[in-house]
């Protein structure tokens, strides 16, 4: 028997290729989309149950776990289908499918869950199709085209996995802009290695995206150095907390021990005889001439965690603009996408003026100088000529009788000229010289200044751990307060239950027990009607916080288990419950403008909420107060 569980009324966003209502469920209302598609909210409710054990099972079968899951589709049985985001998160995932079939749909839906719910992660993006996730979350869109939040080069890499992983910055990394291949290979491979060495000491859950991933761990040969770091990252990237998820039309042509150490794939339709063999391989023969019947949204899930090996699931549609849809003969509309802020793009533009400030000038000096050096090779080939005119001039007035007139009127002539191009060519090479110390200078400036980012770098990590130390230290302190709270009330108790059982009199001077409040007031001689002339003696209750509505056997738990999965303590819980009693419904935003804290952090605690059922979600990132939360209190109310 598991942990008591009371499976209560849960609302959730539900929609596929084909909706249909299934039986025992009703359309609740609709809400549209930024595109206007009207999508329905389904009302589920299970009556046959009340232990966590049935509703595992219900949510994608397995054993018991206390791992966030988020919901992606619907299996052929009607159920839905659920997905643990930690495993999606540090495991190995790989989605295939030929194009149209729904597999760079089903990516963003798991991208759109786990931005919902807070968790960052970066997009490779090899064809500029997932920037339509912006109509919906903040991320930044980084590659080389002007429609981009920012132009990035390789020097931004180490920048880009700090923003990523340090900033909680959700990424779509689109390398579809670049016209040399080279540099967004360069670009790509920098992020990962700095993704993978910047995970060994921070190991928080985070995902790597990464489409057409045949064209960076090919099967057939060939794979270059930033190949064998993707395949480095699944095998060794689990570890510290770095999963990766690789998507591709052509498993045939991916390399196999990649797809053979997935912890989790998704098999959308293939026709390709060399792509069904590879379903045939690794799941079994009678998938692969299944896979090809599939239609579109519709794949075959296999994952190390189910109960049932395979499972056939119906996608739901991505909530966002899908800017991947073939182009068709209406007006293309560019729907409004949100921005981020505007200092993650300062400092990544600071970058790239700095560097393209010092590589203009360097340039411009090179040019300089090769100027000046063509200048000289041709001032060296008219001093070279006028030594030949001068030389044949004194051959001549040797010849001559009167050679000493003649060798004046020529020879002087032509030592002026030789000496003015003497002078030119001292000058040309000094100028040369400086030009050449100048570049020298800049150069020895620019590895100090690397010398320098290094260095703080290096400070940057101390600091890092020095961080990690005290929050460690924090967390042992709050735990240490936790239990000599806990010690002081349990004494109250005790003493309060031995003042209860003491029949001790107590003596005073100059008063009766009554008069000093040590007493219940009892009259042995009293009559009927004395009784109804005496006085009721009542003590005011001293006022109670808001937040103690919130507190009790009822929801401690529950609000506990969501503080310890966020960034915030129960207490911080129950004051937003308190703005949401009072205010509600409120997005994440506007909560934690009225707790204090940031909006990541809630975020993340009312996604916990959400899961303990404490609140519940009726618009995309809009939280309010669930329906046996709202009886509680209301009952509450009644008996005071």
């Amino acid at each position: 028997m598991g942990t008591p569980y009371t499976l209560r009324t849960v609302y959730t966003f539900y929609t596929v290729y084909t909706p249909e209502l299934r039986e025992g469920s009703r359309t609740l209302a609709t809400y549209r989309t930024a595109r206007h598609e009207s999508r329905p909210i389904f009302k589920v409710s299970c009556s046959n149950c009340t232990t966590y054990e049935h509703v595992a099972r219900e949510r994608g079968g397995g054993a018991v776990s206390d791992q966030r899951e988020i919901l992606v589709g619907e299996r052929d049985d009607g159920t839905d289908l659920y997905l643990p985001v930690v495993e999606l998160l540090t495991g190995r995932g790989f989605v295939t499918g030929k194009s149209g079939s729904g597999k760079s749909n089903t990516a963003s839906v798991i991208a759109e869950e786990l931005l919902e719910s807070g968790f960052p992660l970066l997009i490779v993006d090899t064809d500029g199709e997932y920037y339509g996730l912006k109509e919906e979350y903040e991320m930044l869109h980084a590659g080389a085209d002007e429609e981009c939040d920012i132009q990035i080069g390789p020097e931004h890499a180490e920048q880009m996995a700090s923003l990523a992983l340090e900033e909680n910055v959700p990424v779509i990394l689109d390398v579809s802009g670049y016209l040399d291949e080279e540099v967004a290979d360069e670009l790509l491979r920098k992020i990962a290695r700095q993704l993978f060495v910047k995970e060994k000491k921070l190991k928080k859950p985070f995902l790597l995206v990464v489409e057409e991933v045949h064209e960076y761990i090919p099967e057939g040969g060939g794979m270059g150095e930033t190949g064998r770091l993707l395949i480095k990252i699944s095998k060794r990237g689990r570890k510290h907390g770095l999963g990766i998820l690789g998507i591709s039309q052509r498993p045939a042509d991916v390399k196999k021990d990649f797809i053979t150490q997935a912890n989790w794939l998704v098999w959308h339709r293939l026709t390709w005889d060399n792509d069904t063999n590879v379903v045939g391989r690794i799941i079994d023969t009678e998938y692969s001439e299944l896979v090809s019947e599939l239609n579109d949204g519709q794949g075959f899930v296999q994952t190390d965690w189910m109960d049932v090996d395979v499972r056939k699931v119906q996608f739901r549609r991505k909530r966002t603009f899908d800017a991947g849809a073939t182009p068709g003969l209406d007006d293309f509309e560019r729907p409004e996408l949100k921005s981020v802020s505007d200092a993650l793009v300062g400092d990544l533009q600071d970058i790239s003026e700095r560097k393209d400030r010092e590589e203009s000038r360097i340039l411009e000096l090179e040019n300089e100088l090769e100027k000046k050096e063509k200048r000289i090779e041709t001032l060296e080939d008219e001093l070279e000529s006028a030594r030949d005119v001068s030389n044949a001039a004194k051959q001549m007035a040797d010849a001559l009788t009167r050679k000493e007139t003649l060798q004046t009127k020529l020879g002087g002539g032509d030592d002026e000229e030789l000496r003015r191009l003497h002078d030119e060519i001292v000058d040309l090479e000094t100028e040369r010289d400086d030009l050449e110390d100048e570049r020298d200078e800049l150069q020895a400036k620019l590895d100090e200044r690397t010398n320098r980012i290094e260095t703080l770098e290096g400070k940057l990590s101390s600091r890092t751990e020095t961080v990690d130390r005290l929050r460690e230290e924090n967390e042992r302190l709050r735990d240490r307060v936790r239990d000599l709270e806990t010690a002081v009330e349990t004494e109250e108790v005790e003493e309060s239950n031995a003042e209860s059982t003491d029949e001790t009199e107590i003596l005073q001077a100059g008063g009766d027990d009554v008069e000093f409040g040590f007493t219940s007031v009892e009259w042995p001689s009293q009559t009927e009607s004395d009784a109804d002339e005496s006085e009721e003696i009542t003590t005011a209750p001293e006022p109670k916080p808001p937040e103690a509505v919130f507190e009790g056997e009822w929801i401690d738990d529950r609000l506990e288990r969501a503080a310890e999965q966020s960034q915030c303590t129960a207490s911080t819980a129950r004051r937003a419950l308190v703005v949401l009693a009072r205010d509600g419904p409120l997005e994440s935003a506007a909560i934690a403008d009225a707790v204090g804290r940031s909006t990541v952090a809630v975020q993340g605690l009312c996604s916990e909420l959400l899961t303990e059922g404490v609140v519940e979600r009726p618009v995309a990132r809009t939280y309010t107060l669930s329906d046996d939360v709202r009886s509680k209190l209301d009952a509450m109310a009644s008996a005071e």
